[in-house]
């Protein structure tokens, strides 16, 4: 079923429902009645352009399903969709070349909706290192596949159990949002391989931990991390809007000392 042939009270009902608002806490949210609300869902009341973006705001539904929102209610999009080559968007790239530059020696990358390299700085050469299927690192680079596929990063991640977990359930939650079948497929895909586990269930989680750490075999050294994801604060580009700069940082000092070492050899070698 396309877009057009999809009412915009069912997609707004549909979204409700993934947010796990009721008709009540949605209108008093939108500060409308309840009673229009459901007649927007129902289909027995139209809703202007402007409520359907108010109402788009409310349920933090994403720019690209903002404009199939538009659509279904017979409006034209209001976000454009810009190519990452287009030179419009060459001041916010020259945003994220300076974010990954700026986070050295610690590894960053930026990533677009589907999960696909978009650029990394000179530190994620760790992450690169020893991986068996050539294909993996061949353009456009999707790095979840790159992290758990058996050819990959994943059998030098010493705690893959537990990070498989943890990028799965983040795939899950935004599949549960967007519901797009590129990455659905690709879920389905990575659930495909090998966990990591030895028993029946990841280790538990340490009980004074604050953060799911990725432990990564680097030579003789375990390199620990954590991570943070960074996003646009205002987009209002689709393509802008799914961009996101993921950012490794050393859980200890052991992790540190290596990655400045790592730094410093490199330059040495340039």
């Amino acid at each position: 079923m396309t877009t057009s042939e999809i009412s915009a009270g069912s997609l707004i009902r549909e979204w409700r429902t993934r947010r796990r608002m009721s008709q009540l806490d949605l209108a008093m949210e939108a500060d409308i009645s309840q009673r229009h609300l459901s007649f927007v869902e129902s289909g027995r009341a139209q809703p202007s352009r402007e409520m359907v973006l108010h109402l788009a705001e409310q349920l933090s539904i994403p720019l690209r399903q903002r404009n199939q929102l538009l659509l279904a209610a017979g409006f034209a999009p209001s976000f454009s969709e810009t190519p990452l080559t287009d030179a419009t968007l060459a001041p916010a790239f020259a945003a994220v070349e300076t974010v990954l530059k700026g986070h050295e020696p610690f590894p960053a990358l930026a990533v677009d909706r589907h999960w696909n390299l978009v650029s990394a700085n000179a530190a994620i050469g760790p992450f690169l290192a020893d991986v068996s299927e050539p294909s993996l690192l061949t353009p456009p680079v999707n790095v979840l596949r790159l992290s758990l596929h058996p050819g990959g990063v994943a059998p030098r991640i010493v705690n893959l159990a537990e990070w498989r977990a943890h990028l799965l359930e983040r795939l899950k939650h935004q599949n549960d949002a967007t519901g797009d079948p590129v990455l659905i497929e690709l879920e389905q895909e990575l659930r495909g391989y090998p966990s990591g586990l030895k028993g029946s269930r990841p280790a538990p989680v340490e009980p004074s931990g604050i953060v799911q750490p990725l432990r990564l075999a680097h030579g003789d050294t375990v390199l620990s991390f954590i991570s943070t994801i960074t996003v646009f604060g205002t987009p209002l580009d689709v393509t802008l809007s799914e961009l996101a700069i993921e950012s490794f940082f050393p859980a200890d000092e052991q992790t540190r000392t290596a990655l400045v070492r790592l730094a410093k050899e490199r330059a040495a070698a340039s």
